[in-house]
């Protein structure tokens, strides 16, 4: 009987313990949903009303322009291809002599992150100066605890910092990001543009691959009023602002074993880069592979984490109205609200021939943007624009704008809602009739992979293009987020 007791006693108190147990489980996911509600709620409330720029804000940017006066002569060219892409930015850190900066939003150790990560390592153990500024969401997801990362950031001469690092308990601030790319050598030479620092946009690795383009400027004897100032004026403002902090507290990580050989790992693959490629990355003449352009404009956002005002938007679509008769738009995705409907349609109105590239339903990457094109496409096609929608397999990233045969207009910004309101954004224009030309062929090229979209629902195929398939998956996904979450398009 006692030994009946006492084992009933033990399973009363093994279930007492489960159930206990059972509870605490419930109630620490319950406490979770309802902090990640609380979280998705502040920040979808933060970011719902876009700002508007005022009389006094408008008639400033009228005054003051785009433009510069220039008095040391500028170099550039359009860099489209992706091989290229890395090994321009490979050999302007490997030749750099005191300075590199790099910018960019998404920052990943595979292949080609691997060989940004070697370049930059050896440039600091050589005496250089590093300064890298990448997005928290990429500090987050892809650096925070990488070996890889750590090499680099523990390195002499080195300082990493992270824009607008994750944290829960700031929603407010969540959906502001760092969106611009660009290297800077020696406070001289500079390439900015769309790509971003992994396999899919650097280098010629196998798999899934985005399309995009940047532009290299090149000064031999730069001077105060040189664009790369502006640049840098930029990047002092961002490198500068209090939501831009350490990505390390300290170096002490280096003596780590994973981290030496990781550092170890990144040189070695460095060196046999360096060694392959050796006599393009040793040329450091420029002057035989860029063109003397006329001018060069830097466009930019505020750099505030919250919602932010319209100014790279105005500025172009400013520009663009101004086009005695052409303008030419690329962009990954269309998302307008009414403001940039306006916009687009003031363009049509003021211009004869205005064409839009963005990739189809099928060939779109972001489940958003195509979702948002589905819903809004004759809202798109009731601007004006004449839009032709790329079906070319990989998904197309490049962000530019052609008007008539002078000005070019590369960047980071896409024609959405985040790239107005959210995200920070650089757009380099370039006034010259031998980049535009550059440019025009690159476009062109990816033209002859779209169809032409008619407002009836037909489209113009001259090109005979194949339209990519909307595989079933990827429809089911559409349509989820159409009939649910597009009530959320301005955080898209």
């Amino acid at each position: 009987m006692r030994i009946d007791r006492y084992l009933r006693s033990i399973v009363v108190k093994s279930y007492n313990r489960r159930k206990l147990m059972k509870r605490i489980i419930l109630g620490a996911v319950i406490l979770l949903v309802v902090l990640i509600a609380a979280i998705v709620a502040c920040a979808l409330i933060s970011y719902h009303k876009q700002p508007e720029l005022t009389a006094d804000e408008i008639k400033q940017l009228d005054e003051q322009g785009i433009w510069k006066e220039r008095t040391s002569a500028e170099r550039a060219r359009i860099i489209e291809d992706n091989d290229e892409a890395l090994k321009e930015r490979i050999r302007m850190i490997s030749n750099a002599k005191s300075e590199i900066i790099l910018s960019t939003f998404d920052f990943r150790s595979d292949d080609s992150g691997k060989l940004m990560l070697g370049a930059l390592i050896d440039a600091a153990d050589r005496g250089v100066s590093v300064n890298v500024i990448v997005d928290g969401v990429s500090g987050f997801t892809k650096m925070k605890g990488n070996p890889d990362f750590n090499a680099l950031a523990s390195s002499d001469n080195v300082n990493v910092k992270i824009y607008n690092k994750v944290n829960p308990f700031k929603p407010w601030q969540s959906m502001g990001r760092l969106h611009d790319k660009y290297v800077i050598a020696d406070r001289t030479n500079y390439i900015l543009g769309g790509r971003n620092t992994f396999n899919y946009f650097l280098g010629a690795y196998p798999g899934h691959k985005n399309y995009d383009r940047d532009v290299l400027v090149y000064c031999e004897s730069p001077d105060e009023t040189s664009s790369v100032n502006d640049v840098l004026a930029y990047y002092e403002s961002v490198w500068n602002y209090k939501e831009s902090k350490a990505f390390l507290k300290n170096n002490k990580c280096a003596g780590n074993k994973k981290v030496k050989a990781a550092r170890k790992e990144l040189l070695d693959n460095y060196d046999i880069y360096y060694a392959d490629n050796k006599d393009y990355l040793t040329d450091t003449d420029y002057t035989d592979e860029t063109v003397e352009v006329s001018n060069i404009a830097l466009l930019s956002n505020p750099i505030e984490c919250g919602a932010k005002k319209p100014v790279v938007w105005y500025q172009l679509t400013k520009l663009m109205e101004q086009a005695d008769t052409q303008v030419k738009i690329h962009t990954p995705y269309i998302i307008c609200n009414e403001y940039m409907y306006d916009g687009l349609k003031k363009v049509c109105d003021s211009v004869e021939n205005v064409s839009l590239m963005t990739n189809s339903v099928g060939n779109n990457g972001n489940p958003f943007g195509s979702a948002d094109y589905y819903a809004h496409k004759d809202k798109v096609l009731g601007t004006g624009l004449e839009v032709w929608e790329y079906e070319g397999g990989y998904s197309y990233h490049g962000k530019s704008v052609l008007i008539d045969d002078d000005i070019s207009v590369v960047g980071s910004f896409n024609i959405d809602m985040r790239s107005v309101y959210l995200d920070t954004e650089l757009m380099l224009v370039i006034d010259s009739k031998e980049i535009n030309e550059q440019l025009g062929g690159a476009m062109q090229t990816y033209e002859h992979s779209a169809r032409k979209a008619n407002a009836d629902g037909t489209y113009d195929n001259p090109y005979n293009v194949q339209p990519v398939a909307l595989t079933p998956k990827r429809e089911r996904r559409m349509k989820l987020i159409k009939n649910f979450l597009l009530w959320t398009r301005y955080l898209f």
